[in-house]
């Protein structure tokens, strides 16, 4: 029974439904009751299936929805084993996201990359547990639920927690505390007392009608939304400028170091032959052992660049990943151990995911795929260890641009909010 508590559960018309289960339509009119697109695949007879969510499994208009409303079945007895220190600026968010949960809002936590947004969180999501409400913890993308799920599980070390992504072994139970990617939403209806949206500007979040969708729909009429971002999309500013969203702004990170400024160094056509001066800052990495990133456009580009590199610098250990990578979380997991020296990737790391020490250089940073915001998000990758708070990020271009040239601005601004509170460099 736990298993159709606050869920949707695709099943089979033909087959007899659970004794004190309650069924709904799968569809009504076209529109998908999982999902609210309206995007159909045929079927013989007359009948369809939803397109849209087809990644989670069909549903179709041989099937209904099974659940059961969410009891709140939790003890509340859940310790927060985390012991560290909130800084002054950090504190006064927490205590924010604190009355969010008491008026059950929704809100927008506004925060430079590094400034220890997850720490912020642990008093909300211990008050919430407190008052036996369930907590979903999301975001777009897979690598920031796998960085979050070690930090919550030593913070809410005796608190049960179910881990959910496309790709996981592990099997769903009935937990307080969920921690998935944002398209597992789609699988919940009413369950949440209190959702967390991390990383809300990021695709495929941002601008996504069913991730919205399934947000929406996996809360509670009575519940609070928390929404964390470095760059916040035009339209969230826009909600908190017509107050239908409450905001806490944090420019500093957590060591109270400024952000690192990203430099740009004007190059040739760098895919015929690597630059002479990136190589150059290359090998000074090989010499000193500093582990980096390397940013590059496309797919397409990151054999040709790893290799070039790999035979240059033949003892220096490093690796290429992307999206569909199917080795991409060991891969990543091999750059926190630390096993390897540098990673060539795609905007896939831009964000979500932090190496402690690490600096970055971007190739092709003036294309097309490198919008400001990302541009923000891959310098934010630097300088957040507080035994290391600064570091190298360089954009190489072949032309002056316009978002290379806004992303400094818009950090340079952060840095200029961040001294007032007191930041230094």
């Amino acid at each position: 029974m736990k298993s159709y508590f606050g869920r949707q559960v695709v099943h089979a018309k033909v087959n007899k439904v659970p004794e004190n289960i309650v069924s709904s339509a799968a569809f009504i009119g076209n529109i998908c009751q999982r999902c609210g697109q309206n995007v159909h695949g045929k079927l013989p007879k007359n009948h369809f299936y939803c397109r849209a969510c087809l990644a989670l499994g069909r549903v179709s208009t041989l099937d209904v929805l099974l659940s059961l409303p969410e009891p709140n079945n939790f003890d509340g007895n859940d310790i927060l084993s985390w012991t560290g220190q909130l800084t002054q600026q950090q504190k006064v968010v927490s205590d924010e996201l604190l009355e969010t949960l008491s008026r059950q809002r929704e809100h927008l936590v506004w925060a430079v990359t590094g400034a220890g947004k997850t720490e912020m969180l642990f008093p909300v999501i211990h008050q919430a547990l407190t008052q036996k409400y369930r907590i979903a913890i999301v975001s777009p993308r897979v690598d920031v639920i796998l960085e979050l799920a070690p930090r919550l599980q030593q913070a809410f070390s005796e608190t049960d927690k179910v881990v959910l992504h496309g790709e996981q072994t592990e099997a769903y139970r009935y937990t307080p505390l969920v921690l998935a990617t944002t398209h597992q939403m789609l699988r919940f209806k009413s369950a949440f007392d209190l959702l967390i949206v991390d990383e809300v500007d990021s695709f495929p979040y941002a601008g996504d009608q069913m991730l919205a969708h399934a947000v929406k729909n996996a809360r509670k009429i009575n519940s609070a939304v928390i929404y964390l971002s470095a760059t916040p999309t035009k339209a969230l500013q826009q909600q908190v400028k017509r107050q239908l969203l409450t905001t806490s702004y944090l420019p500093l990170r957590f060591h109270q170091h400024l952000l690192p400024v990203l430099k740009t160094t004007i190059v040739g056509p760098w895919r015929k032959k690597l630059p002479v001066i990136f190589l150059r800052q290359i090998k000074q990495f090989s010499q000193t052992k500093r582990r980096f990133l390397i940013f590059v456009p496309q797919v397409s580009d990151l054999v040709g660049v790893y290799q070039n590199i790999k035979n240059n610098f033949p003892d220096m250990l490093g690796d290429h990943v992307f999206a569909g990578d199917p080795k991409r979380q060991e891969k990543v997991q091999n750059m926190r151990d630390q096993t390897i020296q540098y990673l060539v990737t795609t905007t896939i790391l831009e964000r979500g995911v932090t190496f402690p020490g690490i600096d970055v250089l971007i190739l092709g940073a003036d294309e097309k795929i490198f919008s400001e915001n990302a541009l923000v998000q891959i310098a934010g990758r630097v300088g957040r260890n507080k035994d290391r708070p600064t570091g190298l990020v360089k954009a190489y271009v072949q032309h002056t641009n316009f978002k290379v040239i806004a992303a400094q601005r818009q950090i340079r601004q952060m840095n200029k909010r961040g001294q007032q509170l007191g930041g230094r460099v």
